[in-house]
C-alpha cells in the first residue's frame, strides 16, 4: 500500500526546505512528504499522483506566491483531491485572505509564519487534521483501473479480456465519476478514445488492443524457444488437456490462445455435471486450474496471439501468427473449439458490447443489476447464463424457438430455471429487431407459428444460439467437412481406400488429419461429442497418438 502524501508548496526555497525538514522528521514513517516551489509544479504532480491512484492527505500551501495565490492553487487541487486537508501558510498581513479562504474553498486551517517550535505550533494542528482525514477517507484502489463508458464497445472488450484472464481491475464509468472523467479528458482525445487504462506505475494505455494490454500486464505473448515438439492451437478444455499431458510426458509444448484460457467453457457461470466437482465449478476457475497445471509441467502459453496460417516442410510444421512471426514444431493440434453464431438481425452490430453480448459476459453483471435482460437460446450455456444473471437482474427473459426448454437442456438446469421467480421463458419466438439510442433499449420478437409480434423493454441481450467451428485459419491446410469441422481418422474422405494426399504407409490415427502430424480434438473436430468432459478426454488421449507420430519423425 502506498503511503498517503503530504504536499508542501512555497516559492521561498529556504522556507520550503525548513517546512519539508520538519514534516519529514515527524511524519516520514506514515506519510510520503513531497515539496514544490511553484503552483504549476504541484498541479502537474497532483495530476500524476491521481493517475497512479496515490492518496494525498494534506496540502500545506504558502498564500503569497508569484504565479498564483495559495487560495487559487488549492481551488484547483481540490478538483483532484476534494477530501485532502487544506492548510495555508501565511504571514500576519495575509490573515484576512486566509479567513476568506475558509468560506471560499473550505480551508481547514491556516498557520502563521514562523511556526517554531513545530512541536507546539505545527504538529498538533496537522495531527488533528490527519486523524480526521484517516477516519473519513477510504484509501483508493491501487491496482489497474479501466476508465471508460458503458456505451463504449472497446471498454467492454478490455474489461472482458482482463476478467477472462483473471487480471484484477477496477471499473470507473465516466458517466458516474466526474473527477476521473476530468482526469482522462486530455489522455483520451476529449473522450473520443476509450477506454483509458491506468496502471499503478503512472503509465496508461488508450483504446488498447488485447495484445497491447496482455504485454502491459505481463501476460506472455512471445514464444521463448525457437522450436517445439508440439504446438496446440486454442486453450479450451481440449487444448488445455493436450498441453497438460504433452508437457507432463516430456514434450516441449506451446499453447497459443487468441483471447483467454478456457474458450467458451470459461464463460460458463457454473459447470455442475463435470466429474469430481459435486458442488460445480465455474468455467473460468476450471480453465485457470488447468493453465497452472500445464505451466507446472513446463508448457508455455501465448495469450492474445492468433494463428492465421500453417505450412508443411517435412519433417517440420510451421505456425504463422497474426504479427507475422513463425513458430516451428514437429506436431500441431487444433483445439480451437467453436465460435458463437451471430444473431442475424439488421443493425444489431452497433449494439455489440453496449447491450448485445455473445456468451455470458459475466463482467457485465453488475452493470445490469436491477434491470430487465434477455437470453436468446435454450441449450445448457443459455440456461447457465440465465441462472447466473438472475442473481443480479430484476428479470431474465429467455427467448427460445422450441416449444420448451426440454429436451435441449439438462434436467437440473430446467428445474433451477423453473424454480427461479425472476426468470421467465417465452417459447416459439425469434428476435427480429433491436432498437435503442446510445445502447440497447428495445427488442422485437415474433412468434414463429402465428407471426404475432411483441415489443420487449430489455437493457441487454445475451446470445447463445449455437456455434460454428472456429477453423477458418486451417482452410486449405487440412480437410474440413461442409460445415467447417476438421475431419480426422476414419472420417477422412478416401479414394480407393486411401486418403488423398496422405504420404505415409499407415492410415491416419483417430485424431489425425489428412496432414501427418497434425491433429484435431474437441469441438472443432467433425463427429466430436461436444461436452467439456469429452473435450478433455480427446485432448489427453490424442497425446498418445502424437507420441506415436513423433517416433517416425
Amino acid at each position: 500500500m502506498s503511503k498517503p502524501v503530504i504536499f508542501t508548496v512555497d516559492d521561498d526555497l529556504e522556507v520550503l526546505a525548513a517546512i519539508h525538514r520538519d514534516l519529514r522528521q515527524h511524519y516520514k514513517n506514515t506519510y510520503r512528504i513531497l515539496k514544490a516551489n511553484t503552483g504549476n509544479e504541484v498541479l502537474e504532480a497532483a495530476r500524476e499522483l491521481k493517475q497512479r491512484s496515490v492518496p494525498v492527505a494534506l496540502f500545506l500551501v504558502d498564500q503569497r506566491m508569484p504565479d498564483m495565490t495559495g487560495t487559487e492553487l488549492l481551488k484547483e487541487l481540490v478538483k483532484w483531491y476534494p477530501e485532502a486537508c487544506k492548510v495555508l501558510l501565511t504571514a500576519y498581513a495575509d490573515t484576512e485572505a486566509a479567513i476568506s479562504s475558509i468560506n471560499e474553498i473550505g480551508l481547514d486551517h491556516y498557520l502563521l509564519k514562523p511556526w517554531d517550535p513545530p512541536e507546539q505550533k505545527l504538529f498538533p494542528v496537522l495531527d488533528d487534521l490527519l486523524s480526521k482525514w484517516n477516519t473519513r477517507v477510504k484509501l483508493p484502489y491501487e491496482g489497474i483501473r479501466v476508465v471508460g463508458s458503458r456505451w463504449s464497445a472497446r471498454s467492454y472488450q478490455s474489461k472482458e479480456f482482463l476478467s477472462l484472464n483473471q487480471v484484477p481491475y477496477q471499473w470507473l464509468d465516466i458517466e458516474e465519476d466526474g473527477q476521473t472523467r476530468e482526469l482522462i479528458l486530455p489522455l483520451s482525445n476529449k473522450l473520443k478514445k476509450l477506454p483509458v487504462i491506468l496502471f499503478p506505475d503512472g503509465t496508461y494505455l488508450v483504446e488498447p488492443t488485447n495484445l497491447e494490454l496482455a504485454e502491459k500486464v505481463g501476460i506472455q505473448t512471445r514464444a521463448q524457444q525457437q522450436f517445439y515438439d508440439l504446438v496446440v492451437i486454442g486453450s479450451g478444455p481440449a487444448g488445455l488437456a493436450n498441453a497438460v499431458y504433452g508437457a507432463s510426458e516430456g514434450l516441449r509444448t506451446l499453447l497459443i490462445e487468441r483471447n483467454a484460457p478456457g474458450g467458451q467453457a470459461a464463460t460458463s457461470s457454473r459447470i455442475e455435471n463435470y466429474l469430481g466437482f459435486p458442488a460445480g465449478i465455474t468455467g473460468a476457475d476450471l480453465a485457470q486450474r488447468a493453465v497452472a497445471q500445464a505451466k507446472r509441467f513446463g508448457a508455455e502459453m501465448l495469450t492474445a496471439q492468433e494463428a492465421v496460417s500453417f505450412r508443411r516442410e517435412d519433417p517440420y510444421r510451421y505456425v504463422v501468427l497474426a504479427d507475422g512471426s513463425e513458430i516451428c514444431c514437429y506436431a500441431i493440434v487444433f483445439a480451437t473449439g467453436m465460435s458463437v453464431r451471430k444473431l442475424e438481425v439488421p443493425g444489431i452490430e452497433r449494439f455489440q458490447g453496449i447491450g448485445v453480448y455473445y456468451g455470458a459476459a459475466m463482467s457485465e453483471a453488475a452493470i445490469y443489476k436491477g434491470k430487465n435482460i434477455g437470453i436468446v437460446g435454450g441449450a445448457n450455456s443459455a440456461g447457465q447464463g440465465a441462472v447466473f444473471f438472475s442473481r443480479y437482474a430484476q428479470s431474465v427473459t429467455m427467448l427460445i424457438r422450441a416449444e420448451s426448454l426440454r429436451p435441449g437442456m439438462s434436467e437440473y438446469l430446467v428445474d433451477r430455471i423453473e424454480d427461479s421467480p425472476n426468470i421467465r421463458v417465452i417459447p416459439e419466438v425469434e428476435v427480429i429487431a433491436v432498437d435503442g439510442d446510445q445502447a440497447l433499449e428495445k427488442v422485437t420478437i415474433r412468434n414463429i407459428k402465428t407471426g404475432e409480434e411483441k415489443l420487449l423493454d430489455l437493457a441487454a441481450l445475451f446470445i447463445f444460439i449455437g456455434s460454428q467451428p472456429h477453423s477458418e485459419m486451417a482452410a486449405g491446410f487440412v480437410a474440413r467437412d461442409a460445415k467447417g469441422f476438421i475431419l480426422t481418422g476414419p472420417d477422412l474422405p478416401r479414394t480407393g481406400n486411401k486418403v488423398p494426399g496422405w504420404t505415409l504407409d499407415r492410415d491416419p490415427f483417430l485424431f489425425e488429419t489428412n496432414v501427418p502430424g497434425v491433429f484435431a480434438v474437441g469441438d472443432v473436430r467433425s463427429g466430436a461429442n461436444r461436452r467439456v468432459a469429452a473435450a478433455v478426454g480427446e485432448g489427453s488421449a490424442s497425446i498418445y497418438m502424437v507420441h506415436r507420430y513423433l517416433t517416425t519423425v
